[in-house]
């Protein structure tokens, strides 16, 4: 599926990621069970220099907001993975850094991965990764997904090993849940933490949601506007929050720390898994790297 507006859409028009794009929208059905087969190369010399400016406008823009609020484990984690404002990443410069801290990889993908297909890339440890960049008239808000979101956004996280083990126990829970209901509250659970969280460090708030780390405009809006309703978090509470996608966010929820977002979701995916005949303890069915 093309984004709307890409600058280098091209990028993802090639024969090998039609058919990545052609598994993915098949994923589940028999004979289509491989998350390798959605994943692309990034063909690199795709970006043009306009995609390059836009991704240092984007680096600029937001890391002189996000010094002084986003997350420290998230600025940890941009200095881990050598995120740079010079360039687009190479994914395989990416990965070479993040896999030996904690066994997680991003991987190229055409466009749309449906839900289970993303659900079983986390179980791996893969980040699906939209490979396109926003054009320069979206650069304050994009509702969907590109490279700036995908990497900027989340990939520093996942070189925290307490979050990275947090999103492998839920990409394993949500792989696993057939019940509609709790299908529904794990996607509820992602929306207010990976993509829109908010956490307390040292008496502050800061943000750490992918959504608000890569937007300009919802990551202040997130900490200074007076209509956004601030809740701390509690896991039942946010699994029964509903939301909506194309407008900035009105109620955000807080962690206290990152392991209370490990821990809250380790007892959520016991009783998913355990429902299936699954192991009792989620933490003893995650894989260490």
């Amino acid at each position: 599926m093309k984004m709307s507006g890409s600058l280098n859409h091209e990028m993802i028009d090639d024969a090998q990621a039609k058919r990545a794009q052609a598994y993915a929208d098949h994923f589940g059905q028999p004979g289509y069970a491989d998350p390798t087969q959605m994943y692309i190369d990034q063909n690199y010399a795709g970006y043009s220099a306009e995609n390059q400016e836009t991704w240092t406008t984007l680096f600029d823009q937001q890391m002189t907001y996000l010094r002084e609020h986003a997350s420290k484990t998230y600025l940890d984690g941009a200095k881990a993975i050598n995120l740079r404002r010079d360039r687009i990443p190479p994914l395989s410069d990416i990965n070479a850094r993040l896999l030996p801290m904690t066994g997680w990889q991003s991987k190229a993908v055409p466009g749309y991965v449906p839900a289970k297909a993303f659900f079983a890339c986390l179980s791996r440890r893969e980040f699906p990764t939209t490979i396109v960049i926003r054009p320069k008239e979206s650069i304050d808000y994009l509702p969907e997904p590109d490279i700036f979101h995908d990497i900027f956004g989340h990939v520093p996280l996942h070189a925290d090993p307490v979050f990275a083990e947090f999103l492998q126990t839920y990409g394993l829970a949500a792989l696993e849940c057939e019940d509609d209901h709790h299908t529904e509250r794990l996607a509820r659970l992602f929306w207010f933490t990976v993509e829109f969280g908010l956490i307390r460090e040292d008496g502050e708030l800061k943000v750490y949601g992918s959504g608000l780390i890569s937007s300009p405009g919802e990551s202040r809006h997130a900490l200074t506007s007076p209509d956004v309703d601030r809740r701390p978090f509690h896991l039942e509470t946010v699994c029964d929050t509903s939301f909506e996608i194309d407008h900035y966010q009105p109620i955000l929820y807080v962690l206290e720390s990152f392991e209370q977002l490990r821990d809250a979701m380790v007892t959520y995916a016991e009783r998913v898994m355990t429902g299936k005949g699954k192991p009792s303890s989620a933490k003893r069915a995650v894989p260490t790297p």
